[in-house]
C-alpha cells in the first residue's frame, strides 16, 4: 500500500459479507467504519463516537479534521498517534472524552470535557456501553524539553450498542486473555493491529483473532510509518476459521 494514495472514492459499491453489508454510505442500526492507522468511527444511537482520532498528520487517513463532528471520542492510550487531534476536536464539538483515568485528567486540564474509566471497568452511557480492557503496550506524551508525561495504562476498548459488540485492541501485543474477552463477549468485529515492530505482527495477530472468534476481524494499525509496513491481505490469508476483511479508509460496515 503506497502512503497517501488509497483515499475512498465516494462511489465505492456495497458489497455483501454474509450478514455485513460494506459501503460508504447509509446506515442501518450502527455504521461502522476504518479510516487508516487506528481510526474508527461508530455511528449508532444518533451518535458518532470516534476512536483514537489521528487525522493531522496521518497520510491514510480520508479524515479532515473540519469535518469530522464526533460526539464522543474514546482513546486507547496516550502515545500521539492515537491522541491526535483530540483536544481540537473535543473543543470545537463539544464532545466528551472517554480515557484511562492519568488521560482523561491530563486532557482535562486542558479544558476537555471528560469521563475516566480504568482497565476492567464498564459504563453504561445513553449511547452505549463502554468497556475498557487490557493491552500491552507503552503510553506517555512527548513534551518540548525532551521528558515523557505518563499518561496511565494503555487499553483495548469494547464498545457495546443495539446488541452488537465492536472489540479495539488498541495498541497491543498478544496476550492469552484475549480468550476470555472473546468468551465473555462475543464479538461482531474485532479491529486487531498487525503493523509489528511496535504491536502484533500478522502472525501473532492471527493466533488473536482465533483467541477472540469475532465475527469479522479487522487489521489495523500498519502502513502508516516505514517500521509498520505490511501486506494486510497476507494477514488475511493467516486466518484459519476467522472470517477477515480489509477496509479502505473510508469503508464502513453496518450491522
Amino acid at each position: 500500500m503506497e502512503l497517501g494514495k488509497n483515499r475512498v472514492s465516494a462511489g465505492i459499491p456495497s458489497v455483501r459479507l454474509n450478514n455485513y453489508i460494506t459501503t460508504a454510505k447509509g446506515a442501518i442500526n450502527m455504521k461502522v467504519s476504518y479510516h487508516g492507522h487506528s481510526v474508527v468511527k461508530i455511528e449508532t444511537e444518533g451518535k458518532t463516537i470516534l476512536i483514537d482520532p489521528f487525522i493531522s498528520g496521518n497520510q491514510l487517513t480520508d479524515l479532515e479534521v473540519n469535518r469530522v463532528h464526533p460526539d464522543v471520542i474514546i482513546l486507547t492510550h496516550g502515545h500521539s498517534d492515537h491522541v491526535g487531534d483530540t483536544v481540537e476536536l473535543a473543543k470545537k464539538n463539544n464532545s466528551l472524552v472517554i480515557a484511562n483515568f492519568e488521560l482523561a485528567t491530563y486532557l482535562g486540564w486542558q479544558g476537555v470535557k471528560t469521563h475516566a474509566m480504568h482497565i476492567g471497568g464498564a459504563y453504561q452511557f445513553e449511547f452505549g456501553k463502554v468497556k475498557l480492557t487490557q493491552a500491552f503496550h507503552g503510553t506517555g506524551m512527548e513534551t518540548e524539553d525532551k521528558n515523557f508525561i505518563y499518561l496511565g495504562m494503555p487499553a483495548g476498548i469494547l464498545f457495546m450498542s443495539e446488541g452488537k459488540t465492536i472489540y479495539h485492541a488498541g495498541d497491543t501485543g498478544l496476550f492469552s486473555d484475549m480468550k476470555l474477552i472473546g468468551q465473555r463477549h462475543p464479538i461482531d468485529i474485532a479491529f486487531l493491529p498487525i503493523g509489528d515492530n511496535f504491536t502484533m505482527g500478522p502472525e501473532d495477530a492471527a493466533y488473536a483473532a482465533e483467541l477472540l472468534n469475532a465475527k469479522l476481524t479487522v487489521p489495523i494499525h500498519f502502513n502508516t510509518f516505514p517500521p509498520i509496513k505490511q501486506d494486510p491481505q497476507l494477514f488475511i490469508q493467516l486466518l484459519d476459521k476467522q472470517k477477515g476483511r480489509v477496509l479502505s479508509p473510508g469503508e464502513a460496515i453496518e450491522l
